[in-house]
């Protein structure tokens, strides 16, 4: 078993995102969609509702909170149907739920310290001008074609 404090930002986002595909996934299965605000807003679905018989769904704003038997992952859905941002909101809240695992960032202001290092160095970009979600940017791969 690892230390907590071993994980990274990074851990910890892609952990973030792999939950939200996990619902996303669970969504589109029932509803035919990943992004479902549009049901909702279309009157096609109700705001909140059974994914199946221990998953929730409960849609907000431009988001959506998916409930699982033994916790919880909150997104808000991007551009184009996008469902990879992240904030810092958002992932301080995962963190919180998950205390034993991402001790260090239970603590918000070292959590928006680092999300801002990851910024200035590039590992993590606004997803698009007009919103304040951001996205985990792969690192290059080592060129060898380089002369």
């Amino acid at each position: 078993m690892s230390n907590n404090n071993d994980k990274s930002l990074e851990d910890l986002i892609k952990d973030f995102l792999s939950k939200v595909e996990k619902g996303t996934t669970l969504l589109q299965k029932k509803f035919g969609t990943k992004n479902i605000l549009r049901l909702w807003r279309s009157g096609q679905i109700e705001r909140c509702g059974g994914i199946n018989d221990s998953v929730e769904y409960e849609l907000h704003g431009v988001g959506c909170a998916i409930h699982f038997p033994t916790e919880l992952v909150d997104f808000d859905y991007g551009p184009n149907n996008r469902t990879d941002g992240f904030d810092v909101w958002r992932i301080y809240m995962y963190a919180t739920d998950r205390p034993e695992e991402y001790k260090k960032y239970t603590d918000r202001n070292f959590l928006e310290s680092e999300f801002k290092s990851y910024i200035a160095s590039g590992r993590i970009e606004k997803m698009s001008p007009a919103d304040d979600l951001y996205v985990l940017i792969a690192p290059p791969e080592n060129s060898e074609n380089e002369t």
